[in-house]
């Protein structure tokens, strides 16, 4: 699967128990230099949960709006800088929208709340 920025990706994250868990949605925040030379990618999830929308490491993605559609989103949610990963292909099953370049700079300054940056 090929895997750019800002990609909107169902993902399967597996549960703690070791069962087969649930699908989420997740963004592609890694270079794409790394996710053409990569098995893995480093993501970011969106969450339904809208109690931290006014966490400054994370920002809201309405649905009905243009770029909720875009994203693929079926309901209100949450970008969560602070809820980052690294997954292997394998469990990055579709791609069902991306993000605009607008959306990724708000997703670059989530990060770099999160992980202390700036």
């Amino acid at each position: 699967m090929i895997v750019e920025r800002g990609h909107v990706i169902n993902a399967r994250f597996p549960h703690a128990s070791g069962t087969r868990g649930k699908k989420r949605p997740v963004v592609v925040i890694q270079s794409d230099v790394y996710n053409k030379r990569l098995r893995h990618a480093v993501v970011a999830q969106i969450t339904t949960n809208l109690d931290g929308k006014d966490d400054p490491a994370c920002f809201l993605i309405e649905a009905a709006k243009p770029e909720g559609r875009a994203a693929g989103i079926a309901q209100d949610s949450l970008f969560s800088g602070y809820l980052v990963s690294l997954m292997s292909e394998d469990r990055l099953q579709d791609v069902i929208g991306k993000l605009s370049d607008e959306s990724m700079r708000k997703a670059d300054q989530c990060l770099k709340v999160a992980l202390g940056l700036g």
